[in-house]
């Protein structure tokens, strides 16, 4: 099944969040863009809905690790997790941003790299980031 055929109210279901309108309309639109998404692009996409609930609810999403926040260079996008609770993060992968048109996009097949840390180091997290042209973009050379 295509993550974007996943139903919004039945992911936030299994990750415990109370669907509400607003909420199924933002998972909604992250589903659909099948790309990390700025709050700027979410905003935008969802003129109808007041900005302050946007980031109440990324927050709310983000807090039963029902979306992914990364930093790519040129801030932070949000992309729905697709893992269990139980799992977290099992599910991080490469991205790629365009540095041309901005957009980020998911290398879902490509998981991260394994780094070995010197003895010491704790790991809370990564992110693993390639820059460059999108085809899109390299076409336009």
């Amino acid at each position: 099944m295509h993550h974007h055929e996943e139903s919004p109210v039945a992911l936030m279901q299994e990750h415990g969040v109370k669907p509400t309108a607003n909420r199924i309309l933002i998972l909604k639109a992250l589903l659909q863009a099948g790309r990390p998404l700025s709050l700027t692009e979410i905003e935008t996409a969802l003129e109808s809905v007041d900005k302050s609930i946007i980031s109440r609810t990324l927050a709310a999403f983000r807090e039963h690790h029902l979306l992914h926040a990364l930093s790519d260079g040129s801030g932070v996008r949000y992309e729905v997790c697709h893992c269990s609770e139980a799992e977290e993060d099992s599910d991080r992968h490469v991205h790629f941003h365009c540095e041309r048109c901005g957009r980020t996009f998911c290398f879902e097949d490509q998981p991260l790299p394994s780094v070995t840390c010197p003895d010491g180091f704790l790991v809370e997290g990564a992110e693993f980031v390639l820059h460059g042209l999108c085809p899109e973009c390299a076409g336009k050379r």
